[in-house]
């Protein structure tokens, strides 16, 4: 069963969102205003979903939003009765998994609480993707830099400098990365 917090961040309707979780089976771990730090409060309570019932999600809760979206990725689903789509896109690039504008009905929330886990799973991979992608970029750099230190040590070209490595890498049983790493280590501390 999912673990949700509820955040009330409106007066006038405290309760109804809770009353529709508890109706569809929910389990609701915790209930609080916006008020709280909720990074903190995140990591103390380890939900599965957050979910947020505002009237308008201001500048303070999209900043909320971010940092937990930055440093404690959740599902988050916004229950809403703004349906201003400049505000809408704020939210969804906040971190927010799911917008739903007006009305929260107890047989519609297990499809959106569905929805919203799905999106934040293909997000989460695809940022992994993005950090794989990123770090093997930043290796081929350093590989590249390394070759043409090599290439210049030893009056080489590009692809006998790549063949030492690569000997260098397998004699070792190093991935070739760790070979370019001491290459340019060795040059910074020798200073050649």
């Amino acid at each position: 069963m999912l673990r949700i917090l509820l955040i009330n961040d409106t007066p006038k309707k405290v309760g109804r969102l809770k009353n529709a979780l508890l109706e569809s089976g929910f389990d609701v771990i915790d209930e609080t205003g916006l008020s709280i730090d909720l990074p903190e409060h995140i990591e103390a309570s380890r939900p599965d979903v957050v979910l947020i019932d505002t009237e308008s999600a201001g500048r303070d809760m999209m900043e909320q939003v971010v940092m937990v979206s930055r440093n404690q990725p959740r599902p988050i689903v916004m229950f809403t009765d703004d349906h201003d789509p400049d505000l809408m896109r704020q939210a969804i690039q906040a971190g927010v998994s799911a917008y739903v504008v007006e009305g929260i009905h107890a047989e519609r929330l297990r499809p959106i609480l569905d929805v919203a886990m799905a999106r934040f799973e293909s997000d989460q991979a695809l940022r992994a993707q993005l950090l794989e992608r990123d770090s093997q970029l930043a290796e081929r750099k350093r590989i590249e830099l390394a070759k043409g230190l090599l290439m210049k040590l030893r009056t080489c070209t590009v692809d006998e400098a790549y063949t030492l490595m690569r000997r260098q890498a397998m004699g070792r049983q190093q991935k070739l990365i760790q070979v370019a790493e001491q290459i340019i280590a060795t040059h910074e501390m020798l200073g050649v």
